[in-house]
């Protein structure tokens, strides 16, 4: 019977599904307040309001859409405060969800904006695409088509011809933020742990004093982050993102503030998980793998016969977007196995085909 789904998962704070509207008291002087995301499976997104003698400091922003904001409004308006109370965004990422809205109401009000400074290549890459300098999706397309993916790749270029980024919404931040980095909010101290994985430049906040670790995508309590789609890829993304999940677990062990998805007492706990997770995978993407002398399998090949979602769905199963985060995920693996020697890799035509050694 498959698990509960992450839209049914309760919260702590709030005594109700995850994702309902409201200023949820995540712990003392932090609110949780859920922003929705359109026409997305995660159905939103978790921004952390942080209370100090300075103003309000929000961990992420939301997507910049009116549902969004109004429901960030409210939120505020519930907590006695509005937007103009916000002096600092400290965002974990640069996918949309977390950054833009930040973005654009910084600007309105004056704000400050960081980020991790890891995500340079991929916010470089999202403002070349939303200043028409090189073509949505032309990163992916190609990922896609090194996966042994080509009609995927078609439909994926396809349906990006039609995609507009606002280069108002992708702005550079005001500071970038480096390992090692501590951020003052009012009595708190945030350390910055760069957890590259799920993005390039992924960073969590860790509140030692507190014991909160505020983890963006990175740790999520009820589904694994996708791997290996960002507009800069990198060549290892799930060997950077288990390092990354190993320098949290050798963190204390923090109430787990997750983007998406309810509070959850231990980060060890489900930092374990992620890694019992991905190994089994590892495992899976090995054997579905023919001898070497045998052909190959692609990427694709490999996605193909593995179970996808809480449902084990067959990848032909899945639309265009999650086959291709799929494969895109399945190739991360693939790339792994091969830097550890367990697969070998060769190319065919500019696919990477992958077999076990001798």
């Amino acid at each position: 019977m498959p698990a509960p789904s992450t839209a049914r998962a309760v919260s702590p704070d709030s005594g109700a599904p995850w994702s309902e509207p409201g200023a949820w008291p995540a712990a003392p002087g932090v609110h949780r307040i859920p922003l929705p995301l359109p026409n997305d499976a995660l159905r939103a997104v978790n921004v952390y309001v942080l209370e100090s003698e300075e103003g309000l400091v929000l961990v992420d922003g939301g997507w910049a859409v009116e549902a969004a904001r109004r429901q960030l409004e409210a939120g505020l308006t519930a907590l006695g405060a509005g937007i103009r109370d916000v002096t600092r965004f400290l965002v974990t990422h640069v996918h949309r969800d977390h950054y833009t809205l930040a973005t654009v109401l910084a600007r309105e009000v004056g704000a400050a904006v960081a980020l991790g400074a890891g995500e340079r290549p991929n916010l470089d890459a999202i403002r070349g695409v939303a200043g028409g300098e090189v073509p949505a999706g032309g990163g992916t397309v190609a990922v896609l088509g090194r996966c042994g993916a080509p009609a995927l790749a078609r439909e994926w270029g396809r349906r990006s011809e039609h995609l507009r980024l606002d280069l108002a919404e992708w702005g550079h931040p005001d500071t970038w933020l480096d390992d090692g980095q501590t951020v003052g909010v009012g009595s708190r101290e945030l350390d910055v742990v760069p957890t590259p994985g799920h993005t390039r430049g992924h960073v969590v906040f860790a509140d030692r004093g507190a014991g909160l670790l505020f983890a963006g995508d990175h740790v999520l309590p009820t589904i694994t982050p996708s791997i290996g789609f960002e507009p800069a890829p990198v060549a290892n993304p799930l060997g950077d993102f288990l390092t990354s999940l190993a320098r949290v677990r050798h963190l204390p062990d923090l109430r787990l503030l997750p983007a998406h998805g309810p509070v959850t007492d231990s980060s060890h706990a489900r930092v374990d998980e992620l890694l019992a997770h991905h190994e089994q995978r590892l495992v899976a993407c090995a054997a579905a793998v023919p001898g070497r002398g045998a052909p190959g399998s692609t990427a694709y090949d490999v996605a193909a016969v593995l179970p996808w979602t809480r449902h084990e769905r067959a990848l032909a199963e899945l639309d265009t977007f999650d086959a291709g985060l799929a494969t895109m995920e399945t190739r991360a693996h693939l790339e792994l196995l091969a830097a550890r020697g367990d697969l070998v890799r060769d190319d065919a035509d500019g696919v990477a085909v992958y077999s076990r050694p001798r």
